[in-house]
């Protein structure tokens, strides 16, 4: 009596928790995603320089001109020193 007991037991505590997970599933996937994305807005955000994807701009005359320019580099490459250019030929 007491294994029937038992086996009966695990099988409810089995199929309660297979339901109970089911039911819970999409708020705990949501909940996951949700924080995910969240590190995710983060971590572009510092990689950016502090400014997100939420960031709003604000709204320009039609014809006004704005450039953003980069600090220009003292080093430059040489190209020329770079390497030879070699052409292929294919040969049958």
């Amino acid at each position: 009596m007491g294994l029937i007991k038992t086996i009966l037991f695990i099988l409810f505590f089995y199929y309660a928790f297979k339901i109970v997970a089911r039911l819970l599933a999409p708020f705990l996937m949501r909940y996951a995603a949700k924080k995910v994305q969240e590190k995710f807005k983060d971590q572009m955000r510092q990689q950016r320089g502090g400014f997100g994807f939420d960031r709003q701009e604000k709204p320009r005359k039609e014809g006004e001109v704005h450039l953003k320019s980069k600090k220009s580099s003292k080093s430059k490459i040489n190209t020329e020193s770079v390497g030879d250019y070699v052409d292929y030929e294919e040969v049958e």
